[in-house]
């Protein structure tokens, strides 16, 4: 299982597409011990994944700290980060603290298209950096790509520059309309286009030895099955069934596009949570309405719900949207 902490709000770029809507810290963001006691009981819910990630985790003047002590717990810390302030010391030192990855962001292999999404110039320079600095004290990397309708044909030259690069990964996100990327909606892909992406995505899995996964676009699952190709995931969409994220205040969602507080660590303990939340059992039903229910690949898919509730006034069991399978029975 996988959670998401947004540790803090503070970010050095100001996105486009943040559903944070990061920028300045937020007030009254979790203390260092507070924030101690939430990996305890992330721990004992049994989570294993733990995401660090913000605004940019590593403006976060104690995240070395929380670092080890989520490693003391038996988490395995893995981050989402722009990479600009990964220099070549702060790298070592996050392996040292038992970090096991590092999901750095490069959105265009035009440095000027990266630099303008992420309303930062160097962007791109500085993400690029980050990257071989991780390679360079042996801390495992990967690449996160948000796909707009912009960037959708350079997809795979992304993919091979993290095979150049020495990355181990190349995860693609696609657009769900939360925070600040309400603004963007207009470019985000539509069903024939995005079902013509995830084809790709798994065409070039084929061809390349780094994972490649689509994120907020779990029908990659049934056309990875359609293609006869193998893949490590069970199942698409996690939201409330294998992961959901905390932020920087500590309100609990279902996933990080689903804005939906389902409770105050402050109050109740996130294993509390995370065991009775209504939402969150009514996700695990997995009883979706309209196409998503009645689909074949209903348990390995699941639609994106953030996107099914953004499209269907908050209705998070709603089929999903930009899907061309929706209505066959198996």
């Amino acid at each position: 299982m996988i959670v998401s902490w947004n540790v803090t709000n503070a970010c050095n770029m100001f996105c486009d597409h943040c559903y944070r809507e990061a920028g300045c810290k937020a007030e009254e963001e979790l203390s260092t011990e507070e924030a101690k006691t939430l990996l305890d009981q992330i721990a004992k819910a049994g989570f294993k994944i733990m995401i660090f990630s913000g605004g940019e985790p590593l403006t976060r003047p104690d995240i070395l700290e929380l670092v080890s002590y989520a490693t003391s717990l038996g988490l395995r810390s893995v981050f989402g980060t722009n990479g600009t302030l990964i220099t070549l010391e702060m790298a070592q030192k996050l392996k040292d603290a038992g970090a096991m990855g590092m999901g750095i962001s490069l959105d265009s292999m035009d440095k000027k298209k990266h630099n303008e999404f992420r309303k930062f110039e160097g962007a791109w320079e500085g993400a690029v950096q980050g990257m071989r600095n991780c390679r360079a004290v042996g801390l495992p990397f990967q690449i996160h790509t948000t796909v707009m309708d912009w960037n959708n044909h350079e997809l795979e030259a992304i993919t091979d520059f993290a095979v150049a690069e020495g990355a181990v990964a190349h995860h693609f996100f696609f657009l769900v309309p939360t925070g600040r990327a309400k603004t963007i909606e207009a470019e985000s892909l539509r069903a024939e286009q995005y079902e013509e992406t995830l084809t790709r995505i798994m065409k070039k899995q084929t061809e390349v030895d780094i994972e490649l996964k689509p994120t907020c676009a779990p029908q990659f699952m049934r056309i990875a099955a359609q293609m006869g190709i193998k893949t490590r995931f069970r199942r698409g969409c996690l939201a409330g069934t294998a992961y959901c994220i905390i932020s920087p205040r500590g309100k609990v969602q279902p996933c990080a596009y689903l804005n939906m507080e389902l409770g105050d660590v402050r109050e109740t303990p996130f294993d509390e949570i995370w065991k009775n939340n209504e939402v969150l059992n009514t996700l695990r039903t997995l009883e979706y309405k309209g196409g998503c229910g009645e689909c074949e690949f209903k348990r390995a898919c699941g639609g994106c719900r953030a996107r099914a509730a953004y499209y269907h006034d908050g209705d998070y069991m709603a089929e999903e949207p930009w899907c061309l399978y929706h209505g066959r029975k198996g």
